[in-house]
């Protein structure tokens, strides 16, 4: 059995330490060198914060005992697994303000049983704690206190953070009925009333004297699972993150939510940025860093893909069984509840959307309401901004911008019925992004005409000729041309020509129904060249004028 437990609270409360405690069975010694093991990068270890998401575990026998024995200092995943009957996942989140979105997309992403809610007794509830506290809330994720640090806190300090603490609990935004675990009974009875009621035990530990931490322990070992999956439905498995392990190749981690996947199986990867979906093999599966065959709903898992580069992959994607069928959507309808905005929010707000392992920003087309303000509540419809994504209906959302401002269920999806609506979607981006810039293909005489354009511009701001610039000379020379082929014709029709001029007269005639025939066969081929451009090319510039007609010699002209 496997119960994954998010740890929440504010930076410095003491999250990392008491999973470092609590894991590898060794006391801090008050300046941290327990929360070592857990970081997993060196600018980690030098601020001592938080910033990406942690995993690690805690396993319990059939007698409720802990079996985590570090050798050198490390953990052997595969023992502990060996050894468990239960296997606790905590999921290290971050506690700073600026890493808000980590911390919401293991919230989202990881999909929790239970939230852990640290909160340092000398600090009290400050910063990020009542914010992380409306998260768990939000995503109806059973949760629990841990007051760390009493062995440093004063009397009266602790006992204004108890006053703080219990007064947020029972508001009205909370409603949680908070109670002391000081013995075994407390624990007994809080574990058992934990998922079903409202109630919310709080500890009261230490992470230097290890004061309080078999109680702690106690109570995780009497933690059951909240849902119940059916490995009978299709599968269907949500990737929070990818790797490229040398000799392996490339490997997704998530949570599997229903159905069986089994090795060798192949199954349907995406949506990618058309919102298809391609088959692929999966290679091998490894659970808590131990090879297996195969991995039921509610677990988590790697899964070693064949053929497939890491680039083509993104956090957000789904592996479901071909049965499903599945469809990919860029519009949504959700209902959502504004838990904060300073101002109102109307359409075209943009902000980023978290549903489930998805993290992507959306823009709101449509609301029930002109306007949202802080408490209110409306159907809202959302169109996804860079990729379709794969969503089902009655998943829990987050719609935020910098602190959480709106939570809600996704209600309707509306999906694309084919390559059309993607492909349009892409044409229209890739044709607007191009008109922007100027810049054309070589198919486009758009693009041609806007750099000569531009480089006309330039020329003039330099002082010099543009190319096409035609001197006065020109132009008087272009008149002479014209007033001598006019007089021609006013000679021919009068009928006051000589023999010379009548032949003259003949020749112009001759090579003027020629340069007409001409004119219009090159017409005629311009014509067919522009509808097969505009058949071959979506991005063909309408604007652009057609073809120009070739104009008749000056040196063909008949001379008066």
């Amino acid at each position: 059995m496997e119960i994954r437990v998010a740890v929440v609270g504010n930076v410095d409360a003491g999250k990392s330490t008491l999973l470092g405690v609590l894991t590898h069975g060794e006391l801090d010694n008050g300046r941290g060198i327990a929360r070592q093991k857990l970081f997993r990068h060196k600018h980690e270890m030098v601020s001592g914060r938080t910033s990406s998401v942690g995993n690690d575990i805690l396993g319990f026998d059939v007698a409720g005992n802990v079996v985590n024995k570090p050798e050198h200092g490390n953990l052997d995943w595969i023992k502990i697994c060996e050894q468990s009957s239960k296997v606790i996942t905590f999921i290290d989140l971050a506690g700073h303000e600026k890493y808000l979105k980590t911390t919401v997309f293991g919230m989202t992403g990881h999909a929790p049983d239970f939230a852990m809610l640290m909160i340092g007794a000398n600090a009290g509830v400050v910063g990020m704690t009542k914010e992380h506290l409306r998260l768990a809330l939000a995503l109806n994720v059973p949760v629990f206190v841990v007051v760390t640090k009493i062995d440093m806190c004063p009397p009266n300090v602790m006992q204004d953070t108890m006053k703080l603490l219990q007064r947020m609990l029972k508001s009205s935004g909370c409603r949680k009925i908070p109670v002391l675990v000081q013995n075994k009974d407390n624990v007994v009875c809080t574990a058992t009333n934990f998922t079903s009621e409202r109630m919310c035990p709080i500890f009261q530990v230490s992470n230097v004297t290890g004061e309080n931490l078999g109680l702690l322990k106690m109570f995780l070992n009497l933690l059951s699972t909240r849902h119940k999956y059916d490995v009978t439905q299709p599968a269907e498995f949500q990737i929070d993150d990818t790797f490229s392990v040398p000799g392996v190749g490339t490997v997704v981690s998530g949570t599997l939510l229903r159905g069986l996947i089994k090795l060798n199986d192949t199954i349907l990867l995406g949506p990618d940025s058309l919102g298809q979906f391609q088959s692929i093999v999966i290679k091998s599966i490894h659970r808590k860093r131990m090879p297996v065959k195969e991995v039921r709903g509610g677990q988590t898992a790697s899964f070693a893909l064949k053929k497939i580069k890491r680039s083509s992959i993104r956090k957000g994607m789904v592996m479901v069984s071909p049965k499903r069928e599945p469809k990919a959507c860029w519009e949504f309808q959700g209902e959502i509840l504004v838990l904060h905005h300073p101002t109102t929010i109307s359409v075209r707000y943009q902000a980023m959307v978290h549903v489930g392992s998805v993290r992507q920003t959306a823009s709101i087309i449509s609301m029930s309401q002109e306007t949202l303000r802080t408490g209110d509540k409306a159907l809202v419809r959302f169109r996804f901004i860079k990729n379709p994504e794969y969503l089902r209906t009655d998943m829990k959302m987050v719609f935020r911008e910098g602190r959480t401002k709106a939570v809600g269920t996704v209600t309707q999806l509306f999906l694309q019925t084919g390559n059309n609506n993607s492909s349009t979607g892409a044409t229209n981006n890739h044709y607007t992004r191009h008109q922007r810039s100027g810049k054309k293909s070589h198919q486009d005489g758009s693009g041609q005409a806007g750099r000569s354009q531009s480089n006309s511009q330039k020329q003039n701001k330099k002082g010099r000729r543009p190319r096409n610039h035609k001197s006065p000379y020109d132009y008087s020379q272009q008149q002479q041309q014209q007033q001598h082929s006019t007089v021609s014709m006013t000679a021919a029709s009068d009928g006051s020509l000589t023999t010379g001029d009548h032949a003259a007269t003949s020749t112009a005639s001759a090579l003027s129904s020629l340069s007409l025939t001409s004119i219009s066969n090159t017409t005629a081929a311009g014509a067919a060249t522009t509808a097969t451009a505009l058949h071959s090319d979506v991005d063909m510039d309408f604007s652009s004028s057609s073809p120009s007609s070739p104009s008749i010699p000056a040196s063909t002209m008949p001379r008066a």
